[in-house]
């Protein structure tokens, strides 16, 4: 039988990632040392009240139905938890649930978007931003991210016949990969910008809980018109360590939300009840956890940024995120090989920046995945390896 497969398929072939983990699997297998911080899975667990109430839904044989919807008590949470943390009032038909935002980015295109429709992205930025709309059979437009501009879009750079033709943008701050953090005037002017061409801003938050310097993140929704203009996927994975649970939030105009429902309805049966039960109890219940992580995150962002730098590798400070965006030492200029060669040298693993597109090349990604004194060590380890030059 001769098998034929969709254009689709080419485009995932093997990537870097799938590289690195088969490179990390041989040096394990020869006993050697690896310190992995490619990958942004939180190794802290989650709070006892959040697995506790999945633990109890779960007994029950009743929760194993197919949910279908929402449970009302979940929406109240999502509308007391926005209201006050972010002081943003949502009705209940502002908010419905996916099964994680890599999911919502995935399926959103189809809200909007016919084939060969332009949906603006962040380059660089996390892939499936890009892939999503894609596979949707829209057409993405990268919009540039310089460290110049504190790797945020300068929209008098997007070009009038472009921004004419976007069906929306896609936009994540905190930022992951660059670790940015956005300020009132910008969100203010993507408003104004969304408002001119009437383009729908998609907002990741993804990172609003790991701020650093002792600000807290906000909502892309706190700025006045945000709801006229456009939604916000708001995930419990980061904040609460929630990730392989998938529950993410939908939040925002209520026309898009309602339209988005009507295509997920076809595709999805619902959120497990018991994995509903436990997002309840992560956003009634106490914060205080998610405060005293983002600290742990920061120390270990310091650790890792100002470590490197004391060994020759200089790299600065992030803003927040779960991440360290950092140049590459002097004397490289392809991420791809100096990531294998750090790898092979000293054992740490880190994602090449061209991996969230051509203008990360010239960078690495870190993953704070690790505690300190593993960071230290990962640290001492690059630097006995002689790959600063």
């Amino acid at each position: 039988m001769k098998l034929t497969f969709s254009d689709k398929t080419e485009m995932f072939g093997e990537g870097i990632f799938a590289v690195l983990n088969e490179k990390k699997n041989e040096m394990l297998a020869e006993g050697k040392k690896i310190y992995n911080l490619s990958v942004g899975t939180p190794d802290f667990e989650p709070p006892e009240h959040i697995r506790k109430a999945v633990a109890e839904a779960a007994a029950k044989p009743e929760n194993y139905k197919y949910s279908l919807a929402d449970l009302p008590e979940l929406t109240q949470a999502v509308q007391d938890f926005y209201q006050k943390r972010f002081g943003v009032k949502l009705e209940k038909n502002e908010i419905m649930s996916m099964n994680g935002s890599q999911e919502g980015m995935a399926h959103f295109a189809w809200t909007l978007c016919n084939p060969g429709d332009v949906v603006l992205v962040p380059n660089p930025g996390y892939p499936i931003f890009k892939i999503g709309p894609e596979l949707c059979d829209a057409v993405t437009v990268e919009y540039p991210l310089y460290e110049k501009n504190h790797f945020l879009p300068k929209f008098e750079d997007i070009p009038e016949e472009t921004a004419k033709k976007a069906r929306f943008m896609v936009v994540n701050y905190p930022s992951n990969p660059v670790c940015s953090v956005a300020d009132d005037t910008f969100y203010r002017e993507l408003i104004d910008f969304a408002r001119k061409y009437d383009i729908v801003i998609l907002h990741d938050n993804a990172y609003s809980d790991i701020v650093f310097g002792g600000k807290q993140g906000g909502s892309f929704l706190q700025y006045e018109g945000a709801k006229e203009v456009g939604v916000e996927f708001y995930s419990l994975s980061k904040s609460f360590n929630y990730t392989g649970a998938r529950v993410s939030f939908c939040v925002g105009n209520e026309q898009v939300v309602e339209k988005f429902r009507a295509i997920r309805s076809q595709i999805d049966y619902g959120i497990f009840y018991p994995i509903q039960y436990g997002a309840i109890a992560a956003l009634n219940g106490p914060q205080d956890s998610v405060i005293d992580q983002c600290k742990k995150y920061e120390r270990r962002s310091r650790t890792l940024s100002r470590g490197l730098s004391e060994i020759g590798w200089k790299v600065r400070d992030t803003e927040g995120t779960m991440f360290v965006w950092a140049p590459l030492p002097e004397g490289y200029d392809n991420a791809n090989a100096f990531c294998m060669e750090l790898m092979e040298k000293s054992g740490v693993i880190c994602t090449p920046g061209s991996s969230f597109g051509s203008l990360g090349e010239g960078y690495v990604r870190f993953a704070l995945v690790l505690p300190e004194e593993e960071l230290q060590a990962a640290i001492e380890s690059i630097k006995i390896s002689g790959i600063l030059k």
